[in-house]
């Protein structure tokens, strides 16, 4: 569960503290010009070092129970990359869009609490119907979070290339079509902030 809790935590605080970042420096975005894209990009490259300790701590569990790491640890930077492109690409959306609606603010840990749920933090992803594995596979943090099983742990866990294939392309739709809104939208922060 923990192997899942470690990306979950980074993502959910990147994706909270991206989508608050511009609403939290205000008085910056209406005194200064500067690439206002720094804003989210700084507030979801926090939680990095969050997401160390986490995994060092992991890791000394892992030698604790007996597990220990294999060649496999190697490709956790391409799954914690492709956790930072979400949460950066989900973050650029909220973002802009809670400059302009303010409630924003509160759908956000409603969308992160069903997330929370939505991904296989507490159970596998072997659980799920084969029927609504497509569906399921949707979610770019499933890919993400069996990645890193399958990364720290092995054994049954596996990356399935359908999840990992989808996790990328809504992954990548997401980081663009957020990049365009934010630079479409950018424009008007310093007035309506």
């Amino acid at each position: 569960v923990f192997a899942g809790m470690v990306p979950w935590f980074f993502f959910a605080g990147a994706l909270g503290d991206a989508s608050n970042s511009l609403v939290t420096n205000a008085n910056l975005l209406t005194k200064v010009y500067f690439p206002r894209l720094l804003l989210p990009l700084a507030a979801v490259s926090v939680p990095l070092v969050d997401l160390l300790i986490g995994l060092a701590i992991l890791f000394a569990l892992m030698w604790l129970h007996g597990y220990p790491p294999t060649w496999r640890v190697l490709t956790l930077p391409f799954f914690i990359g492709l956790a930072f492109l979400a949460a950066l690409g989900l973050g650029l959306w909220f973002s802009a869009l809670n400059v302009k609606y303010r409630d924003f603010q509160f759908i956000v840990p409603f969308v992160l609490q069903i997330g929370l749920y939505a991904s296989p933090i507490g159970y596998g992803t072997s659980v799920i119907p084969p029927s609504w594995i497509m569906v399921y596979d949707l979610n770019p943090m499933v890919a993400v979070i069996d990645g890193f099983r399958w990364a720290l742990i092995g054994g049954s866990f596996t990356v399935r290339p359908m999840a990992m294939a989808m996790a990328l392309a809504i992954t990548s739709a997401v980081v663009f079509s957020g990049t365009w809104f934010f630079r479409r939208t950018e424009r008007a922060f310093a007035d309506v902030i």
